[in-house]
């Protein structure tokens, strides 16, 4: 009977209490303690056996690992560059190299590393860069590869919960469902299930399957966004802006929470608050047309006529077809010569169709919500 990975390493460590510096103990000893997860333990380890001896390459990988485990991804990535930098270059050390990368958040270099040779030896490899290839908004190209890889029978449940998120963010709605059927109860699966019951104006339904996610992960981003939209959809605007706002701050690089966000504080008559969510999205991008349009319609509510028509301009030229956009435009049309009171702006923004479709605010937000911008 094999030996479990901690027996294995409290073994080894019991040799060395007797042989401290024995440098192939040492070396057995840190990848047991990799093996045990025990990365802290790994480190000390190699850090004993380069006092002795010189690491070899491999040492230094498990090193390298053991940082990136041990949440060091800065030293962990120094130790792989070192290595590549040294021609110590092979598909494993490029996934590792990309894995840092990703966790730093530098999606461009960390899709770099991702060739074909690297996504094909790492069994990680073809989420990681289905995950490089979303971030970077090349959702076309990340949709294919985990259709190639689906068809070739890949069909670990990371991989299928990535490809789910990119579904939803390019608003390929039936894959989205389809990838989501594959692996039901995940929490990638009930959040992408409830904005697609959201989308269908099931927010009764849509609420349950948030619950049930967070009932697994509750600091998951995506369940806390639609837990909070489907609160919106459901005319509880205080307790959706929380949960809203909970959802923005769990993933602040996401535009659609902060938007949202935005417009529960509008819908709830907390202006200021509103304002500061929509000021934080623009601050993220400030090519990102909800933004602008959003703080044209606080504009008008103020009286501020001369600062919301630009705003509502440069909505309408990033995104013709944007809702904030189209309600400002409206608004404005219908305000010139004849400012309507605060509350009557407020009541016609939450009632009134605007953008695709003819959406009002809480029917726009099931839409806008999946969207990163």
């Amino acid at each position: 009977m094999t030996a479990s990975p901690a027996t294995r390493l409290e073994r080894l460590l019991g040799f060395l209490e007797h042989d401290a510096e024995n440098p192939a103990l040492l070396a057995d000893a840190a990848s047991a303690a990799l093996d045990a997860g025990q990365p802290a333990v790994t480190l000390s380890l190699v850090e004993r056996r380069a006092a002795v001896a010189a690491p070899s390459p491999e040492l230094r990988n498990l090193a390298g690992l053991a940082a990136l485990r041990d949440g060091q991804v800065d030293q962990a990535l120094a130790s792989f560059q070192a290595l590549q930098n040294e021609g110590h270059d092979d598909p494993a050390l490029r996934f590792n190299l990309a894995w840092c990368q990703a966790r730093n958040g530098a999606w461009e270099q960390a899709e770099a590393m991702l060739d074909v040779a690297t996504v094909d030896a790492a069994p990680e490899g073809a989420r990681l860069r289905v995950q490089a290839l979303h971030h970077l908004g090349r959702l076309d190209e990340a949709l294919a590869l985990g259709e190639q890889r689906l068809a070739a029978g890949q069909t670990g449940e990371a991989l299928i919960a990535a490809l789910t998120l990119v579904a939803l963010d390019a608003g390929a709605f039936a894959a989205a469902e389809r990838y989501a059927g594959l692996i039901p109860d995940s929490v990638p699966a009930l959040s992408a299930q409830g904005l697609l019951a959201l989308n269908a104006e099931r927010s009764d339904r849509a609420e349950g399957l948030f619950d049930a996610a967070l009932a697994q992960a509750p600091t998951d981003g995506r369940a806390l966004l639609g837990k909070g939209l489907s609160l919106l959809a459901q005319g509880e605007h205080r307790a959706a802006a929380i949960w809203l706002d909970r959802a923005a701050q769990s993933f602040d690089g996401h535009l659609g929470s902060w938007i949202a966000a935005g417009w529960a504080h509008f819908a709830a008559g907390d202006l200021v608050e509103a304002r500061a969510r929509f000021e934080t999205a623009l601050n993220l991008d400030d090519t990102f047309s909800e933004a602008h349009g959003g703080l044209a319609v606080l504009d008008l509510m103020e009286g501020h006529v001369d600062t919301a028509e630009p705003r509502a301009r440069r909505a309408l030229r990033l995104d013709r077809e944007g809702f904030a956009a189209a309600l400002a435009t409206s608004l404005l049309a219908e305000q010139r010569g004849d400012l309507q009171t605060a509350q009557s702006v407020r009541d016609k923004a939450l009632n009134a169709p605007a953008g695709p479709g003819g959406r009002t605010i809480l029917q726009s937000m099931a839409a806008i919500g999946p969207r990163r911008r």
